[in-house]
């Protein structure tokens, strides 16, 4: 099964970071962001990515073309001009680096997929987001619910916290608090290769005329995750993930 994943974007909410990179290549500790996304999936026996470039593509072109050299210890011989590498990765991805514009909308990148994706279901999300979402019963519910389309569902964060009192005075402060009956988008699709004919052109937004299509003809479920999700569209999000990680507490490190 193959799994696309969105980053093709400006991420122009984290620019301390995108200016110099695409918002997938922002580390998480020592590795880019999409790095974990890939992790997370290759947990679930998902070993085979395309991925959608635009903005600075090239940087994450470089980043997989030299990917040996990122991940393993090196010997430089310079006499002999040969290099020898040391505890090599163990990953065993085949990677598909698709240029699909650099103004192009979600949608019209899925489209531009089209060749590389055959006939089978696949697996979608955006370059930015991580959860300890249990990829194998996504995909069952999918196909359980014989689905052409499946969203993860996620609690959306609470963006203030909560103050408790009583006769004026101020007893608690609380934490923000999710509201676990709002679902948002969280990514983690499953699809099936007939959605890409709701999508018109380059200009095509994914999540708004193709999902409101399948909307309306009961095509499209939703799998709920209620435990832990985080996009990462600022620098305070890149914290809140570094400091889970720095911790060894990152709920999505399932390898």
């Amino acid at each position: 099964m193959k799994a696309v994943i969105l980053a093709g974007g400006f991420g122009t909410r984290i620019s301390e970071e995108s200016y110099l990179k695409p918002k997938p290549m922002v580390e998480i500790g020592d590795k880019p962001i999409i790095w974990h996304i890939m992790k997370i999936y290759s947990h679930y026996g998902i070993n085979e990515f395309i991925i959608c470039l635009g903005y600075k593509g090239y940087l994450i072109k470089e980043y997989f073309s030299n990917f040996l050299l990122h991940s393993s210890d090196l010997t430089i011989d310079m006499q002999k001009n040969s290099f020898e590498f040391h505890n090599k990765s163990k990953e065993h991805w085949k990677v598909t680096l698709v240029d699909t514009g650099l103004n192009t909308m979600t949608g019209g990148r899925l489209k531009r997929l089209s060749k590389y994706l055959g006939n089978e279901t696949f697996c979608m999300t955006y370059g930015d987001g991580l959860s300890n979402i249990n990829i194998k019963k996504l995909i069952s519910f999918h196909k359980k619910n014989k689905l052409n389309a499946t969203v993860t569902g996620v609690c959306a964060p609470g963006r203030y916290g909560v103050i408790h009192s009583k006769n004026g005075r101020i007893k608690e402060f609380s934490e923000k608090i999710k509201n676990k009956n709002n679902l948002i988008n969280g990514g983690f699709f499953v699809l099936n290769p007939v959605v890409l004919n709701y999508i018109r052109n380059d200009k095509t937004i994914w999540e708004k005329e193709p999902m409101e299509k399948l909307t309306k003809k009961g095509d499209i479920g939703v799998y709920k995750h209620t435990d832990f999700w985080q996009s990462m569209d600022t620098m305070r999000e890149k914290r809140i993930l570094e400091d889970l990680w720095n911790k060894n507490q990152a709920p999505w490190k399932l390898w």
